[in-house]
């Protein structure tokens, strides 16, 4: 005879890896649930990180291919979106950093009347931060150096700084023992400033996700299984949810279903707000709030940078971030950077176009770019050395700006309905064009003999580039205002949760790995202990 226990494969199933996925898995693993995580991601060992972006096959995420890559590309009708895949989530490719928000993040309207958020956040950040290993960076290179006189020439020299990071800088070539968890963690070894930060740390000084939060859920029982899709979640008759999973992959089988008490969605806007869409749309989760797939947000960003026209220009030494400051109240700038060999990423950039005005008029500004300065054009279009010769700047602002996400299909689409983005009339769409970022750029540029270049989709598409997509699943007070309620949960399911990015309801114009993290450390915490552990 079946016992109620044997009925459900787990207490939990959480959906995703990331920030939200581990912190979740080990908050309720220690609470004495059985906890089972699905990752549609492989699992990657430190060494197996490909040496140079250009190993497509190990880099890019392009699944119906065969590719298991941790860099995941999607372009939207209004937005060029980069993520992460695999087990650990964002955390294998994120550049790091680890930054709290300004006061304004916490007091939008959109999610402010729902809690007192400053206050009750604090400690959870403070543990985020604890958990994932955060110190002051400690390096500063000539590119750091170009952006401190940047700022002191803009007045705003007290903002320059150097984050907190999720780096460990112990010896390098010299493993140490768990410097964080009491005996508990893996052997560590120190950075080696290599630059590769954002292609997959091959050294073991990155404390991605596997080497914290998910590293000491499995000692206690998580179990987690790579490379599985989740197709589908539906309310069980008997109680709980059933999700319906197949093998990631271009001919992937599909598995028995699971059941579970609880649920917990943490694959990001990418996996989270598509998989609820096509929910609803099948009559699984029929209730869903009319609220999902808006207030989508790119954290107001820009990718803009220096490209240098000197052969012996070297920025690729250092960590991913490294410095940053503040040229406005409401807007951060950050120095970004790839490793020696490491320019796949390069074939993104282009040369910088001034000005909004839609499609048509950026497309031909960027032409007229191109025949005032056809050398530069040129330089920008040479692959290789590009990650030496570039300062990348990372600019983002905390402006209430979104998009709206649904699902289409198309005549040309073999593959059913797929994720498109649209901008709500009469709303503030995200900034394709932000002048402090081009100013920034140009001021780098003219102190290091380089060109100044943005994102080619800006250029040709007036479509901006984002590395923080948030928001989809954001909060309310019911179903009408809002997916989910302050407590994580889904308006009118209760025990299914969402706590990764598309929960972040509000534009934080800083990088979100934090905050995700302390957000869902607050929610875990609200969750009462097992009954019978």
């Amino acid at each position: 005879m079946t016992t109620d226990a044997e009925a459900f494969d787990a207490d939990f199933i959480v959906v995703g890896s990331g920030f939200g996925g581990s912190v979740s898995a080990l908050r309720l693993v220690e609470k004495g649930y059985r906890v089972l995580v699905l990752e549609a991601g492989r699992r990657w060992q430190t060494g197996e990180f490909p040496k140079t972006n250009w190993l497509a096959h190990k880099f890019l995420w392009l699944p119906g291919l065969g590719f298991y890559g941790i860099q995941r590309i999607t372009l939207l009708e209004n937005v060029l979106v980069l993520s992460g895949a695999g087990v650990g989530g964002g955390s294998l490719v994120y550049a790091n950093t680890l930054l709290e928000p300004p006061p304004a993040f916490f007091e939008d309207p959109r999610w402010s009347g729902l809690g007192e958020w400053r206050s009750a956040l604090a400690p959870h950040y403070a543990e985020a931060r604890r958990m994932l290993g955060a110190t002051p960076s400690r390096f500063l290179g000539p590119a750091d150096q170009t952006l401190r006189e940047v700022a002191e020439e803009l007045g705003v020299a007290e903002t320059f700084h150097q984050p907190e990071v999720a780096v460990y800088f112990g010896k390098p070539n010299e493993a140490a023992a768990d410097p964080f968890f009491g005996g508990e963690g893996p052997p560590r070894v120190g950075c080696t400033y290599c630059g590769g930060c954002m292609v997959g740390c091959n050294v073991g000084a990155k404390n991605t996700l596997d080497k914290n939060y998910l590293y000491l859920a499995e000692k206690r029982g998580a179990e987690v299984r790579p490379l599985t899709t989740v197709t589908g979640i539906s309310p069980h008759p008997s109680g709980g949810y059933t999700v319906a999973t197949r093998r990631t992959g271009p001919f992937g089988r599909r598995g028995a279903p699971l059941r579970a008490r609880h649920v917990v969605l943490a694959g990001g806007v990418l996996g989270t707000v598509p998989l609820l869409l096509d929910c609803k749309r099948r009559g699984l989760l029929p209730a869903l709030s009319d609220r999902l797939g808006d207030y989508v947000r790119t954290n107001s960003e820009a990718i803009v940078g220096a490209l240098s026209r000197r052969g012996d220009a070297s920025n690729s030494r250092g960590i991913a971030i490294t410095s940053g400051f503040y040229p406005e109240p409401n807007t951060h700038v950050e120095i970004v950077r790839y490793g020696e060999g490491q320019d796949a990423m390069g074939r993104l950039s282009a040369l910088m176009v001034d000005g909004h005005g839609g499609r048509a008029r950026r497309l031909l500004r960027f032409i007229g770019e191109v025949a005032r300065s056809p050398l530069d054009f040129l330089r920008t279009q040479v692959p290789f050395g590009w990650a030496k010769r570039t300062i990348i700047l990372l600019v983002m602002q905390s402006v209430d700006n979104h998009l709206r996400v649904k699902l289409r299909r198309r005549w040309w689409w073999p593959f059913g309905h797929h994720l498109v983005s649209e901008l709500p009339s009469g709303q503030s769409r995200p900034p394709t064009y932000i002048p402090a970022a081009n100013l920034i750029a140009r001021k780098v540029a003219a102190k290091t003999d380089a060109v100044a270049i943005g994102a080619v989709n800006e250029a040709l598409l007036d479509a901006p580039t984002t590395a923080h997509i948030l928001g989809g699943c954001s909060m309310g007070e019911n179903a009408a205002s809002g997916v989910i309620g302050a407590d994580h949960q889904v308006h009118g399911y209760p025990g299914l949760y969402v706590c990764d990015g598309s929960a972040i309801s509000a534009n934080l114009g800083v990088n979100p790995s934090l905050t995700i993290t302390a957000m869902t450390e607050l929610a875990m915490s609200r969750i009462a202990p097992a009954s019978n552990p």
